[in-house]
């Protein structure tokens, strides 16, 4: 359900829906140029899917949704609660990124890499393809990423920044788990990208609470770009507790990250059809 505000959040309109209905979670609204509204969202009708749906007139109305791209994912280790959830950003020229946590690259669906998907029309997607954080053969578990595009770029020259959070050892449990944060950068529309930076981290587990959904770091991050600037991740961050005090905060990098890009080359070979692993479904609880 989608609701508008013409005066900051002040009031709010109706809820309305896309044509025709849509389930699911973790809608991100972006808008184009022209002013369209595109919405990605993780669809939950059938088997879990990116979709997003789009509006022409301000939120007056949302049109069906579409596909962009089924998920294959790895429910990650220690009981952290995580899932596919998109992140989404624009270009000044109207290309819309989305980017997801997905294991369609790896064999066996061992872990995640993060993917990158672009749209090439008001309702098409081409194929997602693998940032190229960590080879296909390594160890290491990307997922949650936040991704932000330099506002004043576009195409073959659109500035992109990615932070995610990631496991060195996909096979770990809740007491050897580490838990990092990372950021990569592209300079050329995501075609080629930067080698990783660590900028948080590491974290043990039981640093973070448990709850009853699962072990929660705060699994809803950010990217922003400033224009033909640094980029902002905004990121939770914990340290170790003081007896029952947990020390969990978000943070922010002073001065920003450099967007450099780099020579690692984005690609969708080696795309392995395996069935995905159910991606954990979330209840919310109004209080």
């Amino acid at each position: 359900m989608m609701k508008t505000s013409t005066d900051g959040g002040l009031t709010w309109g109706p809820a309305r829906a896309p044509s025709g209905g849509a389930t699911g979670l973790g809608g991100q609204p972006v808008v184009q140029p022209s002013g369209t509204v595109v919405v990605p969202f993780e669809s939950f009708a059938g088997s879990d899917e990116i979709r997003s749906f789009s509006s022409t007139n301000g939120g007056a109305s949302w049109g069906a949704t579409v596909a962009v791209s089924g998920i294959t994912h790895h429910g990650v280790a220690g009981s952290l609660r995580e899932s596919p959830l998109p992140s989404a950003a624009v270009d000044r020229a109207g290309t819309v990124y989305v980017t997801w946590a997905d294991c369609r690259f790896r064999t066996g669906c061992t872990s995640n890499d993060i993917v990158l998907a672009k749209s090439t029309g008001p309702s098409t997607w081409a194929a997602p393809v693998r940032v190229p954080i960590d080879p296909v053969s390594s160890t290491v578990d990307h997922f949650v990423p936040g991704v932000a595009v330099d506002p004043g770029t576009s195409g073959a020259t659109a500035r992109i920044g990615l932070t995610y959070y990631y496991y060195p050892n996909a096979s770990c449990s809740a007491s050897t788990c580490k838990l990092d944060a990372g950021f990569v950068s592209s300079v050329n529309g995501g075609a080629t990208w930067s080698a990783p930076a660590q900028i948080a981290g590491p974290m043990s587990l039981s640093w973070l609470p448990n709850t009853s959904e699962g072990i929660m770091f705060g699994d809803y991050i950010a990217t922003a770009i400033v224009a033909g600037g640094n980029a902002y991740p905004v990121i939770p961050v914990s340290r170790a507790p003081a007896g029952s005090t947990f020390h969990m905060a978000m943070y922010a990098p002073a001065g920003g990250l450099a967007v450099t890009g780099g020579s690692r080359v984005a690609s969708a070979a080696h795309s392995h059809p395996f069935p995905p692993q159910p991606a954990p479904r979330r209840t919310v609880t109004a209080h």
